[in-house]
């Protein structure tokens, strides 16, 4: 496979805006003159990756991690240089030839097709296009077909999902010794059941198929809708075992789909089953998600909020889709350390979204969602009514301290009024021995109140002053914090970069900016104008590449001024020399002791002298 050529690497990063890529695995907000996230790259609480729009690059205060565009699908994605800029090219509409992309070389994906990972994925995308073959073009899927349909699935949607059909025959492992594909890749790939003879046999059969795809939209398991439930003991639906590539607590259906639909009015639609969620896309909304069967996990939670500014649950209405809220409520309010709000959406008892979209259609169903949304804290004092008769004293008072532990972690002034409002008017009480008794609560609960008045001064406070991504306290020294200013103005003018190599002689004091100064100078060499994006793809160390940020996200005045250049170069050049000074007046003092020439020895002694109160004097400078 052929080099990518400089020039084409250089159009496909331009063509495309590294907050639209980054943002739509990052809930990034704007901060100044960057946008901020919390870190896809390590776990925190409080955001200190920034993303610089102006200068298209990244880098986390916390972890170091830095980079451009391709920098960063490489390290979240897991992938190579070549599939990174494959898959910026895509991203902008550019079509790269075959030369560029073909794979086998050093610069193609971190998980080439022959490796295991690689031969996996491969595997599924072919099981994948085998049941969906076998559902939409032959006889033995039209069972599965006419399920779909009656279900009101359209043809558009079953290719969109690409769902397909396992008849109730050893179809794929056929398929597999026809391909040779390795026993040992069949083994791992959770597609067979392995007998007591080691012989491997067909795990989804008669079963209407749903492929399970990672974030990157590749295939890595499989759920299976059993068509004939009658007189079996088999379970209605059947998901792949964890694999290789496959860990369902953190997988979550329609998310490579959903983290991009997003983006177009920031919610994220948590629904109980497939089907839900491909009717709802059918109804127009493409923004939901579904957990893998099972109980909604931690992992699952902390993939969503990195890209949600808002998750909307919607489940059943019934008592079991109540109860399923419930739980996910409060592990999504358990494991909530960023921004993300939480909403509610319950549809009428008895239905589940797929059931509203076939009986109501596309646009009342969105309608729904729209105008039915309801604070957790709304769903609670519906949700918490349950298994209590209100009409029964003790009853209600049991029920109203539930709601107000409820109401007591609202947070906002308000909204805590608002609600104490609606019980205090529902139920004849006094809305001040209410509040007294939420103010107990919060007291018990460890929760500090505020005022209204402190309330508004805090928000008017974040108003005025933007949040900015979390930068350790690193103090540096005089010397270096010169390095680094005149790093940046050498990078970023041509003046102060040819006032400077004018200088016989000069090097930087640490080597981190040294090498950078080398680095930049082959740079400059081979590209006429200078790119942080750029530059940060030319250098080929991660320490390089932290370094480069961290001059970068200096605030220096933008304007060139050469006195301040000139002083830069004066702290460098004097603390830089004076050490080798320092050594070579000593080795001279040793050879005229050795001479006993007492004279020379006097005159060396004192420069020594005056070397090393210089010396003191810049150490006293750096400490102050």
């Amino acid at each position: 496979m052929a080099k990518i050529p400089r020039d084409v690497i250089d159009e496909v990063r331009n063509s495309v805006d590294i907050v639209d890529v980054i943002g739509r695995y990052v809930q990034l907000k704007k901060a100044g003159k960057s946008f901020t996230g919390l870190c896809p790259f390590h776990d925190e609480q409080t955001p200190s990756f920034s993303v610089n729009q102006e200068k298209q690059y990244y880098h986390c205060f916390g972890c170091g991690r830095s980079g451009n565009v391709f920098q960063f699908l490489m390290d979240y994605q897991h992938i190579g240089f070549v599939e990174a800029v494959a898959a910026v090219a895509k991203d902008a509409g550019i079509t790269l030839p075959d030369q560029y992309t073909n794979t086998g070389s050093e610069q193609s994906s971190a998980t080439p097709v022959n490796s295991e990972t690689g031969q996996l994925l491969n595997l599924h995308e072919k099981a994948a296009q085998l049941y969906h073959h076998l559902l939409v073009n032959t006889p033995a899927g039209e069972a599965g077909l006419r399920y779909l349909t009656k279900r009101g699935t359209s043809r558009e949607l079953i290719d969109q999902f690409q769902l397909g059909f396992a008849p109730d025959k050893e179809i794929l492992k056929a398929y597999c010794d026809q391909q040779k594909i390795d026993y040992q890749i069949l083994r791992k790939s959770g597609l067979f059941v392995e007998d007591q003879e080691g012989k491997l046999h067909d795990r989804f059969r008669g079963r209407v198929i749903y492929p399970i795809k990672n974030r990157r939209g590749q295939v890595i398991a499989f759920s299976g809708r059993l068509l004939n439930t009658a007189d079996t003991d088999l379970p209605k639906y059947l998901n792949s075992p964890e694999t290789p590539i496959f860990n369902k607590r953190r997988t979550l259906f329609n998310f490579d789909v959903a983290r991009k639909a997003v983006r177009q009015d920031g919610k994220l639609y948590l629904f109980e089953g497939f089907m839900d969620v491909i009717s709802a896309f059918g109804a127009g909304v493409q923004s939901g998600i579904a957990s893998m069967g099972t109980s909604f996990t931690e992992e699952q939670v902390s993939i969503i909020r990195r890209i949600a500014p808002q998750l909307n649950i919607c489940y059943d209405g019934d008592s079991a889709g109540q109860n399923a809220i419930d739980r996910a409520i409060k592990l999504v309010e358990g494991q909530q350390t960023g921004n993300m709000q939480v909403r509610v959406v319950q549809l009428p008892a008895g239905i589940d979204p797929d059931e509203y979209v076939q009986q109501y259609g596309p646009e009342k169903f969105r309608n729904y969602l729209a105008s039915q949304e309801e604070t957790t804290v709304d769903f609670y004092l519906r949700f918490l009514r349950n298994g209590h008769n209100l009409k029964n004293q003790s009853e209600l008072i049991n029920y109203l301290d539930q709601v107000l532990k409820v109401i007591a972690r609202v947070s906002a002034p308000l909204e805590q009024d608002m609600y104490l409002g609606k019980l205090a008017e529902e139920f004849s009480l006094d809305k001040a021995a209410l509040m007294s008794q939420l103010t107990q609560l919060r007291s018990q609960l460890g929760i500090k109140t505020s005022t209204p008045g402190q309330n508004y001064q805090r928000q008017a406070s974040q108003q005025r002053v933007p949040a900015t991504a979390q930068q350790p306290s690193v103090k540096v020294s005089r010397t270096e914090l010169a390095e680094q200013m005149l790093l940046y103005y050498m990078l970023h003018s041509q003046e102060a970069w040819a006032h400077v190599t004018a200088e016989d002689g000069f090097h930087f004091v640490h080597e981190k900016y040294q090498t950078l100064y080398l680095l930049a100078a082959s740079y400059f060499t081979e590209h006429g104008d200078y790119s942080v994006a750029d530059f940060l793809n030319y250098l080929g160390e991660d320490e390089l590449r932290t370094t480069l940020s961290q001059v970068e996200q200096l605030n220096v005045n933008p304007a060139i001024q050469m006195a301040v250049i000139d002083d830069c170069m004066r702290i460098i050049m004097h603390q830089t020399p004076l050490a080798d000074q320092i050594g070579q007046v000593k080795k001279e003092l040793n050879e005229a002791s050795a001479l006993n020439n007492n004279e020379l020895v006097m005159q060396l002694t004192v420069k020594l002298v005056n070397l090393l109160k210089k010396q003191q004097q810049y150490k006293a400078e750096e400490t102050n």
